[in-house]
């Protein structure tokens, strides 16, 4: 009944560890892993009930970074006046803030800022391109999960139930989605556990809100 999450594979491999020889044998069935790779595995288990391929393939940075190079080129745009890593980083933050891109598209438009229109007509296309690929990126993996917990009620209650006590690690690196995350697994029995220091809060630039610690 326990989920325990944390920031990199190699500090839940540990933790998994020390679980196996508080509890021999019982290591593996705790789930202790990163945010990305519990959603990786929950989408897959829960595919065919929220509109996806249980065999979907998760694109890296190079991925990522290769399919806007594609994108621009085929809008005869130049990487140099919209750098391709500058796009990308746009994009993670908007799905770190759980904007989509017909969201994020409207934001753009409204503050007229020719930067963000770009990254809003590229954003379109990539989705659509990662879409016919079977493929999912990072910030896909979570921000898909918090819409499924979101709008499928049983799919929420289900997991609530299945996970009685939630454990975060780092929790002064979490960002908007990974909050709304926590939130709902954590349900009505709001048994959540966080750690963290405020005063190591250092990944502002990738989206990270110190507002979920401090409040």
């Amino acid at each position: 009944n326990i989920l325990a999450v944390t920031f990199t594979n190699k500090a839940a491999g540990e933790m998994r560890k020390r679980v196996d020889a508080l509890v021999p044998g019982k290591g593996s069935a705790v789930w202790v892993s990163t945010f990305h790779s519990f959603c990786a595995k929950l989408l897959r288990i829960e595919a065919k009930n929220i509109g996806l391929d249980p065999n979907f393939v998760i694109y890296d940075d190079g991925d990522q970074v290769a399919l806007i190079k594609e994108i621009l080129k085929e809008m005869l745009v130049s990487e140099k006046q919209f750098p391709p890593n500058q796009i990308l980083s746009a994009i993670n933050r908007a799905k770190d803030e759980l904007l989509d891109a017909e969201s994020y598209s409207i934001h753009a438009h409204a503050h007229s800022d020719p930067f963000r229109e770009r990254v809003a007509a590229v954003y379109s296309t990539y989705q659509r391109k990662l879409k016919n690929s079977n493929a999912l990126d990072f910030g896909d993996l979570i921000m898909k999960t918090v819409e499924a917990f979101r709008d499928k009620t049983e799919l929420r209650e289900k997991y609530q139930k299945r996970f009685r006590y939630l454990l975060v690690d780092e929790y002064q690196d979490t960002n908007h989605a990974q909050y709304l995350l926590a939130k709902y697994i954590a349900g009505p029995a709001k048994n959540i556990c966080v750690v963290g220091d405020d005063d190591q809060s250092i990944y502002s630039w990738r989206g990270a809100t110190i507002r979920n610690i401090l409040e």
